[in-house]
């Protein structure tokens, strides 16, 4: 009933022009001007969604801008629609909380300001739903396929750690802004962005940068990834080769980087902290009988608590189960540990002048890097970096096969 009312006080401002200008604005204003698979798309939503990117202060020309994503959020709602996503009203107002809160504003308040700029509530509620059904409809078709492997994991966490060798080949654009030049500086970013090609990207370079690379078209040599800024970071690793970045802010000024190349030379692991670790005693050396005795402890063990049934009623010195640092580690267990993961066992080293056979078994290591919090962030980066490929692909797919008509 509200969203009812507030269309029809919309109207009723319009039918309050004069009336043969009134008629024909309001026919004009409400008539398609973009059919989509059947679904029209009115000048009134291509002026309001112009209206809020200009609020929004959105990098491009507004008008261009507002087209396209009037169709891709077409196409986003009836994909959605197809598969049965239909946010609910709480759904959508917590997600237009959630956008006003980028600004550290109120839903309330967000809504007040854009009102304010000419921007109806109802476009700003058009434009969250169909992100959210968007977002609910790709967790829902590509979750399980983007989930990330705990060895994925671990390469990401030495890269987090200064451990990877990944390095990158970029190019970059920076463009002052002076004062009045604020939306030729956008439109000229929003332009940019979109480019694919290397040598255009260097021509650009050397037209609109204000950086001494410039004169090289904006080239830049290898790099490692980790020594990007943080924030460029995985902005990066979501770029193909060609590939450029949306606009970035910078005081008086608007930053873009293209990834010309990428590759890993090598893979370091991430270093342990601390390893934990077992030694099982068992008397005669390398004889046959001690050897045998170790092949039927390693049969009946998987982890090191087991051991503990082992050594029952046993003096307690058969058992030794300690945390060490690498450095702390003797050197000997140190270079079997190193070929142990954990669970597993070696009969390699002997104590007490060769008369005594260690059965030795890692319990586990701690890596230098995460704890299991920053393992869950890592894993989510992954993960959504994934399923912003799959959406991409999946609206191009959309695109392709849709409908779009200019009327």
């Amino acid at each position: 009933m509200k969203h009812a009312m507030r269309l029809f006080l919309c109207l009723l401002s319009l039918a309050m022009l004069p009336l043969g200008a009134g008629t024909a604005f309001a026919q004009g204003l409400f008539s398609p001007a973009i059919q989509v698979n059947g679904d029209a798309i009115t000048y009134f939503e291509l002026e309001q969604r112009k209206r809020l990117l200009i609020f929004l202060n959105a990098a491009g020309d507004p008008s261009e801008v507002a087209r396209e994503q009037l169709i891709d959020d077409r196409l986003r709602v009836q994909a959605a629609r197809q598969f049965g996503v239909d946010p609910s009203e709480q759904d959508l107002l917590d997600g237009m909380a959630e956008f006003a809160a980028r600004a550290d504003l109120t839903r309330e308040k967000f809504v007040e300001n854009i009102v304010a700029a000419g921007v109806a509530e109802e476009t700003f509620r058009d434009f969250i739903y169909a992100g959210l059904a968007w977002r609910i409809l790709v967790q829902g078709r590509f979750g399980a396929r983007a989930a990330a492997s705990e060895d994925e994991i671990d390469r990401a966490s030495a890269g987090a750690t200064g451990q990877s060798n990944v390095r990158v080949l970029l190019s970059e654009i920076i463009i002052p802004i002076q004062p009045g030049q604020e939306d030729q500086v956008r439109e000229i970013a929003g332009e940019i962005s979109r480019y694919t090609d290397i040598t255009k990207f260097s021509q650009a370079a050397r037209q609109y940068s204000a950086t001494p690379s410039r004169g090289a078209g904006g080239r830049l040599g290898w790099q490692p990834l980790n020594k990007l800024p943080p924030v460029l970071q995985p902005l990066v690793l979501g770029l193909a080769p060609g590939e450029v970045t949306d606009p970035l802010p910078l005081p008086n000024a608007v930053a873009l980087f293209q990834l010309r190349a990428i590759e890993e030379t090598t893979y370091t692991a991430p270093q342990a902290a601390a390893l934990e670790y077992a030694q099982y005693l068992i008397p005669g050396g390398r004889s046959a009988e001690a050897l045998k005795q170790a092949a039927r402890i390693e049969a009946r063990v998987d982890r090191c608590d087991d051991l503990y049934g082992v050594a029952v009623g046993q003096p307690e010195e058969r058992l030794l189960r300690v945390t060490q640092t690498p450095a702390e580690i003797p050197t000997d267990i140190a270079a079997e540990l190193e070929q142990l993961d954990a669970g597993e066992i070696s009969t390699a080293l002997t104590r007490n002048d060769g008369q005594t056979l260690v059965l030795l078994m890692l319990c586990g290591r701690t890596m230098t890097i995460v704890d299991d919090e920053a393992r869950q962030n890592l894993a989510n980066g992954l993960r959504n970096q994934r399923l912003s490929g799959f959406a991409d692909s999946f609206l191009a797919q959309l695109r392709s096969d849709a409908r779009i008509l200019d009327q």
